[in-house]
């Protein structure tokens, strides 16, 4: 594996510890993040005035001269693959893609390759500097394999540092469109008597809870009120669908992103998503209250009808705020289709 020298001086009133005068001074086109810089300094392969610096507190001064040592990134062990993607947005640091339903993002056992991974290795190919020291897409969220839409991965190991950054403090904008069972609506008295639920000015419900993995189904979330992760998702009402209303396209939006968090949380409301093979089961609808071929549009769709319709976020590198919309997908846009004609 080669190597390359990264040389430059440390700039006036620096700041008073080794880590953060190199994050501040080390040229930008590097895209050293500070978490990769701490690991370059524990490594042995910074050099201050010549000498090696192991200490991340050490301090330095102004025209102190630094070196530092980077292996060229690797490839990924993870093979690229010519799968269509649909590109949103693209520059040197992160790209934005509108996801199709049943795509996985990693692979995984059980889905080896095929994967949103495997794609970007290959659209990428020579773009990708190095995350964490090897050639790979930085991911710093997922959406479910049957959830469509949009998700930003990281192309270097700047962007990637920025982005997860921004995921941990719950700033990234994420809105969702979801077609559920039932009706959420604050005056349903029922929803009253549900643990975690409450409803906010704009008949907006919040849905606050723990989350942790179901003790007997690996595969499943359980909602949880002691223990877990804390999660906390907001939903409000587009749109009914029926005579009387049955179904309803809802958007949400996610204040913590946890594993299949809408999902799980519709379903704790009694509103579970529509085609949810996990959460939302098959519910019979109402008698009459949609026409035989909406019903069975209803019956056969055959994801949980989610989609990832908004994601903004600032630009970990140039500072832009940024903001994409994708439309609803086919399917579930000829499922509103079905269910928004009259009954016959």
């Amino acid at each position: 594996m080669g190597t390359r020298q990264i040389e430059f001086q440390i700039a006036a009133d620096p700041p008073p510890r080794l880590d953060k005068a190199l994050s501040r001074d080390v040229p930008a086109e590097e895209n050293l993040s500070r978490t990769r810089l701490a690991k370059l300094i524990d490594e042995g392969a910074v050099l201050v005035n010549g000498s090696e610096a192991r200490d991340p507190k050490a301090k330095v001064a102004e025209g102190n001269s630094v070196s530092i040592t980077v292996a060229e990134a690797e490839d990924s062990h993870i093979g690229p693959e010519d799968i269509p993607l649909e590109v949103v947005f693209e520059d040197a640091d992160l790209i934005v893609v509108n996801k199709p339903a049943g795509m996985v993002v990693h692979p995984a056992p059980g889905s080896p390759n095929g994967t949103l991974v495997n794609a970007l290795l290959h659209h990428c190919g020579d773009d990708l500097s190095g995350v964490g020291g090897v050639k790979r897409p930085g991911i710093v969220h997922r959406i479910d394999k049957e959830t469509s839409g949009l998700l930003v991965v990281a192309k270097s190991d700047a962007a990637h540092h920025g982005l997860a950054a921004q995921f941990e403090a719950h700033t990234v904008e994420r809105y969702y469109r979801a077609i559920c069972y039932g009706v959420p609506d604050a005056n349903d008295p029922r929803l009253r008597g549900v643990k975690g639920v409450s409803f906010e000015p704009g008949n907006i419900m919040r849905l606050t809870t723990q989350l942790a993995r179901h003790k007997t189904d690996r595969q499943r979330q359980a909602v949880l009120f002691h223990g877990g992760r804390h999660a906390v998702t907001r939903a409000r009402l587009v749109e009914t669908f029926g005579s009387p209303a049955g179904l309803a396209l809802i958007e949400c939006w996610l204040e913590t992103g946890r594993t299949h968090q809408i999902r799980v949380h519709m379903a704790h409301a009694g509103h579970g998503l529509v085609g949810d093979p996990v959460y939302g089961g098959k519910r019979k609808l109402a008698a009459k209250a949609f026409s035989a071929a909406a019903a069975e549009a209803v019956r056969a769709f055959p994801r949980q009808a989610l989609h990832a319709a908004v994601l903004g976020f600032e630009h970990p590198v140039t500072g832009e705020n940024l903001r994409f919309e994708a439309e609803l997908p086919k399917d579930m846009q000829n499922l509103i289709d079905q269910l928004r004609a009259p009954l016959t």
